[in-house]
């Protein structure tokens, strides 16, 4: 992160500027509390930004995460009618299911691996989100 870098370049700054040891220290601290401060308003400006999007009027806005991931449930779904499909006519469920394969084999492998990579980083995001805020409760609980 940037914020850290500049920390790092800021402590050096200190440690030349201040030969004082306890005045350095304290120049220190300060530069770790404005750290602090601007690591809260980062995440502050993540989450207010995720819950405009949550309270858009705008359907797809406001759906989009959910509706990407309803997608995949009716797929998985919809393996059931076909397990019963199969019992009672399996010659249907073979070519429903010839059908399917051909078309999913179609799809160009950069296109799974675009949507490999951004569900991976959809999942990595979220997590993170998940635990600022956790973090975010347990700073305000103090």
């Amino acid at each position: 992160m940037i914020l850290n870098e500049v920390v790092g370049i800021g402590s050096k700054i200190i440690d030349k500027l201040f030969p004082d040891k306890s005045e350095r220290d304290k120049a220190k601290v300060a530069l770790l509390e404005m750290e602090k401060e601007g690591e809260l308003r980062e995440l502050e400006t993540r989450m207010s930004a995720i819950i405009a999007e949550a309270k858009s009027q705008d359907k797809w806005t406001s759906r989009a995460r959910p509706s990407f991931m309803y997608v995949f449930y009716m797929l998985l779904l919809f393996s059931i009618p076909m397990g019963i499909l199969a019992a009672f006519q399996p010659e249907i469920a073979r070519s429903i299911s010839a059908g399917i394969k051909a078309y999913l084999e179609a799809l160009p492998s950069e296109l799974w691996y675009l949507f490999g990579t951004g569900y991976l980083g959809y999942s990595i995001v979220r997590t993170k989100e998940k635990k600022s805020l956790t973090d975010m409760k347990d700073i305000f609980k103090r």
